[in-house]
C-alpha cells in the first residue's frame, strides 16, 4: 500500500508540472469530496464496507473510488483517475469494478458525479417491482418514475446498458437485487438524489406492508406537475429577499 500511495503521489505531482491530467489543485478538491462522500454512505447506511462506489469528472478524467480499499483507509495520495474510455491515469490502486457503469453516465449525460450504493429499502424494492410506485411528489424530482434496470453481472458492459436504459430522462434508477445508481451536477447533488430515493423507497416498502391496506399512489400527471413547480423551486440566482 505504501508504493501505491507513493505512486499515486508521484502521478499528481506530474499533474503539477503539466505532464498529468488536469489541474493539480482542482483534482485534489475534487478527490478529497469524493472521499468524503464515499465515506458518507457507509455512515448513513447506504453500503456496507466496500460495497458501492462513487465518482466526479474534472474535465476529462474521472476520479473513482478504487476496488476492495475500505474508505476510511483511503489518503489524498491514493488518488485513482482514468480518461473516458477507461484507460488509468492518475494513481495505481485499480479502479472499481464498476467502472463502466459510471462511464457510460459520462459519456450519454452531463453528469459531473455518480454515486451508487447497496441501499438496504432501495435494494429491496428492486426485488419486488419493476417501477418504485409514485408514493411521493419527489419522484419528479428524479425526473418521475424510478425505473428498476433488469438484472445483469455487477461490473458487466450489459449492467451498464441496461442501468442506461432505465435512467432514460432520469436522475437516477435502481438495479434489479442489485442497488441503485444517481447522478448529478456535483457529488452533494448526486448523494442527495441517492438519499431520496431510498427514503421514498422506504416509504413504499412501509405503506405497503400495512395489512389490509393499499397506499395511494399519485398519477404520473400529478408528479409531472411538481416537477414543472420545482424547477422554480428555492433561491434562485439574482433574486433577492422583498
Amino acid at each position: 500500500m505504501a508504493d501505491q500511495r507513493h505512486d499515486a503521489g508521484d502521478a499528481r505531482e506530474a499533474a503539477a508540472h503539466g505532464r498529468g491530467p488536469g489541474d493539480p489543485g482542482e483534482v485534489a478538491r475534487a478527490w478529497d469530496q469524493l472521499v468524503a462522500t464515499a465515506r458518507r454512505t457507509v455512515a448513513d447506511g447506504l453500503v456496507v464496507g466496500t460495497s458501492g462506489n462513487v465518482s466526479v469528472r474534472v474535465g476529462d478524467t474521472v476520479l473513482v473510488t478504487p476496488t476492495g480499499v475500505p474508505y476510511e483507509r483511503l489518503t489524498p495520495g491514493d488518488v485513482v483517475g482514468v480518461d473516458l474510455d477507461g484507460r488509468q491515469v492518475l494513481g495505481t490502486l485499480r479502479p472499481t469494478s464498476e467502472l463502466p457503469m459510471h462511464l457510460a453516465v459520462y459519456r450519454t449525460t452531463d453528469a459531473r458525479a455518480v454515486v451508487h450504493t447497496h441501499a438496504p429499502d432501495a435494494t429491496a424494492v428492486s426485488t419486488l417491482v419493476q417501477e418504485l410506485p409514485l408514493v411521493h411528489y419527489m419522484a419528479a424530482a428524479l425526473g418521475g418514475a424510478v425505473r428498476v434496470a433488469p438484472y445483469a453481472t455487477y461490473g458487466t458492459p450489459e449492467l451498464a446498458e441496461n442501468m442506461l436504459r432505465a435512467l432514460t430522462d432520469r436522475s437516477a434508477c435502481l438495479l434489479q437485487n442489485h442497488g441503485t445508481v444517481a447522478h448529478g451536477a456535483s457529488l452533494d447533488q448526486a448523494y442527495d438524489r441517492t438519499a431520496q430515493l431510498e427514503w421514498m423507497c422506504r416509504v413504499w416498502l412501509t405503506a405497503s406492508s400495512v395489512p389490509g391496506l393499499t397506499p395511494h399512489l399519485l398519477s404520473r400527471e400529478q408528479v409531472a406537475e411538481v416537477g414543472e413547480r420545482l424547477r422554480g423551486y428555492g433561491q434562485q440566482q439574482g433574486l433577492t429577499n422583498p
